[in-house]
C-alpha cells in the first residue's frame, strides 16, 4: 500500500480515536489521554498509537487502561472508518513532549 494512503489512514485513526475516547470512554483516566500520532504498517495489520496524558496518574496505570480498552476502541474504530481490516492497536507513550520540556528547562538554566 502506498505511503500516502497509510498516512491518510493514520491521520484518520488519530482523529477518530480522539473522538471515541472523548465521547465514549467511561474511565476518567482515559479521558485525560491525548492521541498525538500514529504509525500504521503498510499491510494495515498494526497501528502504533502514540499518546500523552494530563494529570497525576502513573504512566503504567494509563498504559494498563489503554490496553484494557484497546478491543473496545478497535471495535468503535472499525465502525467509523471504511477499511477492510481494522489494524491491531498498540499504545506507546509519546516521550517527545517530556523531551521538549526537558530541553526548555535546560535552556532556561543556561540563560540564568
Amino acid at each position: 500500500m502506498s505511503k500516502i494512503k497509510t498516512e491518510r489512514i493514520g491521520s484518520q485513526i488519530v482523529k477518530e480515536l480522539s473522538e471515541i475516547i472523548l465521547d465514549k470512554a467511561k474511565s476518567e483516566i482515559l479521558k485525560t489521554v491525548t492521541i498525538t500520532a500514529t504509525d500504521v504498517t503498510s499491510d494495515l495489520g498494526l497501528a502504533k498509537i502514540y499518546y500523552t496524558y494530563l494529570g497525576d496518574y502513573d504512566k503504567n496505570l494509563v498504559q494498563e487502561e489503554l490496553n484494557k480498552a484497546s478491543s473496545f476502541l478497535r471495535t468503535e474504530l472499525a465502525e467509523r472508518i471504511d477499511i477492510r481490516h481494522t489494524p491491531e492497536l498498540k499504545f506507546i507513550f509519546d516521550k517527545s513532549i517530556e523531551y521538549g520540556t526537558n530541553i526548555e528547562r535546560i535552556l532556561a538554566d543556561i540563560n540564568k
